[in-house]
């Protein structure tokens, strides 16, 4: 009889996961991401069954009050996970609007006329990268296709080498005698220099010393200026090499890098609030608001976000223009990947604490309180509760502790419907970016340091230093990352030690031999999952790429004097290959490529379709090399997924193990 009661409950509570799961399947035929009637349903829809959820949690989940483990790790647990759902409702209310910029980009160009073209300075902020990674962006934006452009290099490393270099490319050099202020202050000695200019700029660019503009970056970005209260236009960050996640996961074609959802699809929905932010490089500034705010603020580690601050206390706007019009370096390490992230956490933390925190007695709109403080809990509590994901379970199989007291039916009943639906609507409006074992892992991998750069930041704000992320190296050779490797390694050793002896033995969790017992197994096992894909992260692969041009085109080349059409199927700044065509390694020949001109090259190596060449170019035609091969075309990045290629991709790299 109770067999049967049990199978009732469980086909009754499974009701709502078919609902949830067909309306999945039907609906995006019927709703456009892009109307914002539409994306606020689903996103009413979401917050309500996440409501549901957590109330349910909160009432039928939980240990009872008392002086006892479990009602101190039950309830500890479930506030984490609640601050964590609040966080998301936040996110759920911010993306259920959005907006595109692009038709008021071409209904304003060129709005200064008949005046002159304003004058733009692009400032390219430098420490220690090398010269490979500054030739393009210096090249990038000298190619600039607004006509009044000055190109000036910000060297905080002070080197004679790129002073020289500089003299050569014809771009504006400038040091100064400290590094004082980091980034900010070297941003602000180059402000005071223009300053003294007999005709100073009337908008400056921001890039970093990585990243490469596009021909039309400024002249797209200058349309946005029409608004005379437009202080600052943000463009998105793409990159021509996978981020660590990407690369070592070998999802590099089929799987965007991390930082699409925020760059494609937050950011946009921000901008429809009015709480678009500046994210450092790839912005551009008027001259005249940031002189009304006394230059980039240096009270934070994370400098453009408290500029967006400070220009909306000034009664400046940020837009954004969700435009691929930039490009340049991911971090390639797994290392600096997470020192990135966890100093913007930190610098966030150190907003929140100053004069400009959401608390704090000062000019900026309601809308942006709620913009620091939704930051603050995305910070403080996505990263902090998937750590408690994966380490309260092991309180169950080693301590008998149980922080989720619930059947099976219940679980489906209210988690079911809830997590299906989200995901639903996130994947709906991104294109499909979020993938629940790879999203879980990109948190989990930085999850300790952020944890700790968000208490620290909120607790001690002052006294951190800038840390630059690395950039370019020496990336041929497998490297294992111990130390981030490390506490994955342990929490997956005690969860599979924990799972064995929930399975064979009774002496640990022997009080639950039920239902209560198969939902911490599920758990269980998902941790063991996501753990497994987070140790093949910390294994970095070497990494050989550099930026293709990958659609193939028709070329001519010249071999002793006669001349071939083939097919250039890819193209880098040292190398090409051809298709259809077999010639002896070391044979010289001519090739023209599109948009650069003539050439030498060398066979390098044969290929099973054709050869590999080397290239020789002379100076001229090395700089349109760059030109074409960083400063045009459309998006350069993945910015969708497919399910099967992911599936494909993951397998592949298995099968390379």
């Amino acid at each position: 009889m109770f067999s049967g009661f049990y199978a009732s409950d469980l086909q009754s509570a499974m009701a709502g996961v078919i609902a949830a799961s067909g309306a999945a399947l039907v609906l995006p035929s019927l709703l456009d991401r892009q109307k914002n009637g539409h994306r606020q349903l689903i996103f009413a829809i979401a917050a309500i069954l996440s409501l549901r959820y957590i109330w349910w949690r909160a009432t039928e989940t939980l240990a009872p009050a008392g002086l006892t483990l479990d009602c101190l790790f039950s309830w500890s647990f479930f506030a984490l996970e609640a601050a964590a759902l609040l966080s998301s409702l936040s996110a759920f209310t911010i993306l259920s609007r959005t907006v595109s910029r692009t038709q008021e980009v071409e209904d304003h160009k060129d709005w200064w006329h008949p005046a002159p073209s304003p004058k733009v300075a692009i400032m390219i902020a430098t420490y220690n990268e090398t010269q490979e990674v500054l030739e393009r962006t210096i090249v990038g934006a000298k190619a600039s296709d607004h006509p009044n452009c000055e190109v000036l290099v910000l060297d905080d490393g002070r080197r004679d080498w790129l002073h020289d270099f500089c003299e050569t490319r014809q771009v504006r050099y400038l040091r100064r005698p400290d590094n004082k202020g980091s980034k900010a202050g070297n941003i602000n000695h180059a402000l005071g220099v223009l300053g003294a200019d007999p005709q100073p700029p009337d908008f400056i660019a921001v890039l970093d010393a990585d990243f490469v503009p596009h021909r039309d970056f400024i002249s797209r970005a200058l349309a946005l200026f029409h608004a005379s209260d437009v202080g600052l236009v943000q463009t998105p960050q793409h990159f021509f090499n996978p981020d660590p996640i990407q690369h070592n996961l070998g999802l590099s074609r089929s799987y965007p890098d991390e930082q699409r959802f925020f760059f494609d699809h937050l950011q946009p929905s921000r901008d429809a609030w009015g709480i678009a932010f500046c994210c450092g490089t790839s912005s551009v500034v008027r001259w005249e608001a940031v002189q009304a705010v006394g230059g980039f603020p240096t009270e934070s580690i994370t400098e453009d976000f408290m500029l967006t601050l400070v220009l909306q206390a000034s009664g400046f706007r940020t837009v954004y223009l969700n435009e691929a019009l930039t490009e340049g370096l991911a971090p390639e390490g797994l290392k600096e990947y997470v020192t990135q992230r966890a100093r913007w956490c930190l610098g966030l933390m150190q907003i929140a604490r100053g004069g400009l925190g959401p608390l704090s007695d000062n000019r900026l709109r309601l809308r942006d309180r709620w913009s620091v403080i939704d930051s603050v809990f995305f910070w403080l509590t996505t990263f902090s509760f998937r750590l408690a994901a994966m380490t309260f379970p092991l309180l169950y199989w080693f301590f008998n502790i149980t922080v989720v007291e619930a059947s099976v039916a219940d679980v489906v009943r209210y988690f079911g419907p809830y997590i299906i639906w989200v995901l639903f609507t996130l994947n709906l409006v991104s294109g499909g970016l979020i993938i629940p074992i790879v999203n879980d892992v990109s948190q989990l991998l930085g999850a300790i340091p952020i944890t700790r750069a968000a208490i620290v930041g909120l607790i001690k704000p002052k006294g951190h230093p800038f840390s630059v992320t690395a950039k370019g190296g020496d990336r041929t050779k497998v490297v294992v990352q111990w130390r981030l490797m490390r506490p994955f390694l342990i929490l997956a050793g005690l969860t599979l030690v924990g799972l064995l002896l929930g399975i064979f033995s009774d002496r640990f969790a022997f009080n639950d031999a039920g239902e209560g017992k198969i939902v911490i197994l599920f758990w269980t096992v998902y941790n063991l999952i996501v753990l497994g894909v987070a140790l093949t992260v910390c294994i970095e692969l070497p990494r050989v790429e550099r930026h293709f041009a990958d659609q193939p085109e028709r070329t001519v080349i010249s071999v002793d004097g006669k001349l071939r059409r083939v097919w250039l199927t890819e193209l880098a700044q040292e190398t090409a290959r051809i298709r259809g065509l077999e010639l002896p390694i070391g044979t010289p020949i001519e090739i023209r490529i599109r948009s650069v001109g003539d050439m030498s090259a060398q066979v390098l190596d044969t290929t099973s379709d054709g050869v590999l060449l080397s290239l020789a170019p002379d100076p001229q035609s090395y700089e349109a090399l760059l030109r074409r091969l960083y400063a045009e075309g459309s998006v350069p990045s993945v910015t969708s997924t497919r399910l099967s290629a992911i599936l494909g991709d993951a397998v592949g790299r298995l099968g390379a193990r």
